[in-house]
């Protein structure tokens, strides 16, 4: 059985800032983000965004609807996510 600082070895450091991302949003908001807020939060284009959002679904951080929209679901425990930091 794996901990959630055990997923935290495995993922990058990039990849955690969107996981983390993915959580305040959903926790502030009461939905998941969508890929234009994920865009716009981390100031880099459509294709780089869609790309993340598709390797974290690959590695089995975060489950999606094809087709639904704001359908992003984290399938790792909030706890073992990192500080989400503003880029520069």
């Amino acid at each position: 059985m794996s901990s959630a600082n055990d997923n935290a070895a495995r993922w990058t450091a990039k990849q955690g800032q969107y996981l983390a991302f993915i959580y305040a949003y959903a926790t502030l908001h009461g939905r998941a983000p969508a890929e234009r807020d994920m865009e716009q939060f981390f100031r880099c284009t459509a294709p780089s965004v869609h790309t993340m959002v598709k390797t974290l679904e690959r590695e089995g951080y975060i489950r999606r609807q094809p087709g639904v929209a704001r359908s992003i679901e984290l399938l790792v425990a909030p706890e073992g996510l990192p500080i989400l930091r503003r880029p520069e």
